[in-house]
Formats: structure tokens, sequence, C-alpha cells
């Protein structure tokens, strides 16, 4: 059974496409199976392009599926993410759009981005900014949220506000002289807020943005969600002003 090149691509493309149609290569002879075979080959030797583009059409399925899934995982989570009544939060606490950002301040790329979210914060004017402490990057990274967690709960917003950014640019070793020099710095009583890292409560927040982490299927950072998009790793200035207008066009 001899497959002219016309025919054998029809036949391809249905095996491709609509792998549920009648099609059962298992039926045909031994012979036909191998004349078919080369035929395949034979073309998409001749049209490589066509593999290129079936991995494309592939990559954008997968693509569009996992925006699907984290969508929905951003809806069944949205009262942890959006008020969990622990983060910081940043920015217009009434704005038009809500950017949630999972980070660990020893992250290269969680520093690379520090400055160019502040900048899309300040200069939009509109956008709610929420910070998960989320270290996953070993002892400093945790001793460092710890910090952080403990100013906020110790001394408030502001100071919460000076510390992480303190940290997002610090780059000697997270030791606890490092620390009170950073509390004195910013005329911080550094006992209390040293005091308070260990407490039950700076780990309930670090637990329970672990466990949320582990529901979006979050594993790196800087992880970002921005109302109902999740946006896994950096994304430079630009790219995050075009989230934000797309949101808004769409809203």
């Amino acid at each position: 059974m001899k497959y002219p090149l016309a025919a054998s691509t029809l036949v391809l493309g249905m095996a491709l496409a609509a792998p549920a149609m009648a099609f059962d290569i298992t039926s045909m002879s031994d012979a036909e199976r191998d004349t078919f075979r080369q035929e395949v080959r034979s073309y998409l030797l001749e049209n490589p392009e066509i593999i290129i583009e079936a991995v494309n059409t592939l990559e954008a399925r997968q693509a569009e599926q996992a925006a699907m899934d984290d969508r929905t995982m951003v809806e069944v989570n949205a009262e942890a993410l959006f008020n969990d009544g622990f983060s910081w939060e940043g920015g217009n606490p009434e704005g038009d759009v809500t950017l949630v950002e999972f980070l660990d301040y020893r992250c290269g790329y969680c520093r690379k981005a520090h400055e160019e979210v502040k900048e899309l914060v300040s200069s939009d004017g509109n956008i709610r900014y929420i910070v998960k402490e989320f270290p996953i990057l070993g002892e400093a990274s945790v001793t460092s949220s710890r910090f952080a967690i403990a100013t906020k709960q110790i001394a408030g917003d502001e100071a919460y506000a000076s510390v992480y950014d303190t940290l997002m640019n610090f780059k000697g070793e997270v030791t606890e002289t490092a620390l009170r020099r950073i509390a004195d710095t910013l005329d911080l009583e550094a006992d209390p807020i040293i005091a308070q890292m260990q407490a039950d409560e700076v780990s309930k927040v670090i637990e329970e943005t672990r466990a949320l982490a582990q529901r979006l299927q979050i594993n790196g950072t800087p992880t970002f969600v921005m109302q109902d998009e999740m946006l896994r790793g950096y994304v430079p200035l630009d790219g995050m002003r075009q989230v934000v207008e797309t949101l808004r066009e769409n809203g």
C-alpha cells in the first residue's frame, strides 16, 4: 500500500491534530506501516517547519491552561492573598489594581525588581502593594524575614517599610550585630525587635505565607500576583506596566 505524499500528509495531520479520530495504524500490515512511516519521515524532513509549528501550538495551549489554573488558584486563595491581616501594605490602599509580591531578601532577582516595583507603585499612584515574606534561600533569609516581621509587629508599618527597603539593599552577613546596627541607623529600638524575632506571632506569619505559597504552587522568588494574574519570576518595569494597563483595559 503506497501513500502518495499528499495522502500521507493528510493522514499525519489527522494523527497529530485529532487523535480521537478513527485512525488505527495497528490495522495496517507490516509493509504498509513501514511505507507510512517512511512517507511521514520524508514529509517532516522536507517540511521541518511543521514540527516547529506543532511545538509552538502545544506550548501556547500549555501556557493558556497554566494561566487558567493560576487564576483559579488565585480566586480560591483570594482572602489569604489580599486580606490576611498581617502582611505589610504600601502604595494606594484604595488602588484599582492590587500587586502582591512573594519575596526573599537574599534573592538576587528580588533585589533587581525592588527599585522597579517601587517606581511602578509610586509613579502609577493607583496600585495597592502587598509584601509576602517568603524566605526560601537559607537561614540568612529566615533571619532577615523574622527581623522585618518583628519590626512591623513592634514598631509599626512605617518602621517595617524602612527595614524592608534596607534589607533589600543590604550586602553584609545577616548577624544580630548587623541587625542591631540597622535598627540604630533607622532610629529603632533594637532590643524589643530582636526579642520578638523568635515569637510565635512571627513564626505564624512565615508559616501561613509558606502554606499559601504551597497552595499557589509557588516555589521561587520573586513571584507576583496582580489581580488574578500570576507572574512567576522577575518581570521588568515595562512589562509590569503593560500588565497593569491590560488589567485596566479588561477590568
